[in-house]
C-alpha cells in the first residue's frame, strides 16, 4: 500500500448523542435476526475443531486478509487464534487457513458472535484491527459499539484490544463499554511491528494510531499484555 491514507472525517465532534440510547435497545431486545445457514454451518465446523484443542480461544474479528491472524498466533503460541471473515476473496490472498495454533473462517461475525455467546465461549483475547469507522453520524449502527451484537462481544468476555486512526470510534466505544459496566483505556501508541498492512499504511502517512484495551468480565489486567 502507499502512504498516502487521508485522516478521517466527521461531522461528530464527540460520541454521537444517540450512542447509550443504541446500546440500552440492544441489551433490551436481543437480536432476533435468523442465523443464517452457511454462518451456522461454519461456527458447528470450527466449534468442533476448537474443542479438540485444550489451549485458551482468542478471536482475531473482520481479519481481513488473515495476516494478523497469523502474526498473533506466532507470538502467543500458547493460545489458539480464529481469523473471522466474511469474505472468502480477502481470506484466500494470505495462504493457509490453518496451521499449528490458528484457524481462518468464513463468517460473518453478527451471526458467529451470536453463536459463540450462547455456546457459553469464554475468550482469552479480542482482537479488533480492521474497525471501519463509518465516519458519518447516520452510520452509528454500523460501528461495532452501535451493532445489535454488542452485548454478544461483551459477553465472550477476554481481553480486547481495538486499534483505529480514528480517536472517536474509540472514544464511542470506551463510552458503549462503560455503559456496560467494562472499564476500557484509551490511549494513542506507536507502531513497532504493525499487525496490519493498515497500520503500517496509517504510520507511514503520518497518522496517529490510537488503541482501546479492556479485560471484559474481569480477569487479566490490559497491561498484562503488554
Amino acid at each position: 500500500m502507499s502512504a498516502n491514507s487521508k485522516a478521517v472525517r466527521s461531522s461528530q465532534n464527540g460520541p454521537h448523542p444517540r450512542l447509550l440510547e443504541i446500546v440500552a435497545r440492544h441489551v433490551a431486545k436481543p437480536f432476533e435476526r435468523p442465523i443464517a445457514e452457511h454462518n451456522r454451518a461454519a461456527f458447528v465446523e470450527t466449534q468442533a475443531y476448537v474443542e479438540t484443542d485444550r489451549r485458551p480461544l482468542c478471536l482475531d474479528s473482520f481479519c481481513g486478509i488473515g495476516e494478523s491472524t497469523a502474526i498473533l498466533a506466532a507470538r502467543y503460541p500458547q493460545y489458539f487464534f480464529l481469523g473471522i471473515d466474511q469474505s472468502a476473496a480477502r481470506l484466500s490472498k494470505h495462504g493457509p487457513l490453518r496451521s499449528d495454533n490458528y484457524q481462518l473462517v468464513r463468517a460473518d461475525v453478527t451471526d458467529f458472535w451470536r453463536l459463540a455467546a450462547a455456546a457459553g465461549w469464554r475468550l482469552e483475547q479480542h482482537w479488533l484491527l480492521y474497525p471501519n469507522p463509518w465516519p458519518k453520524a447516520a452510520h452509528l449502527l454500523r460501528r461495532v459499539h452501535g451493532s445489535p451484537v454488542f452485548p454478544q462481544l461483551v459477553a465472550l468476555g477476554g481481553r480486547l484490544e481495538c486499534r483505529t486512526n480514528w480517536p472517536l470510534y474509540l472514544h464511542e466505544l470506551q463510552v458503549a463499554l462503560g455503559y456496560l459496566g467494562q472499564h476500557a483505556v484509551r490511549e494513542a501508541f506507536t507502531v513497532d511491528s504493525p499487525l496490519t498492512a493498515f497500520e503500517a499504511k496509517y504510520t507511514q502517512s503520518g497518522h496517529q494510531l490510537w488503541r482501546l484495551t479492556a479485560s471484559l468480565g474481569g480477569g487479566n489486567n490490559p497491561e498484562d499484555w503488554e
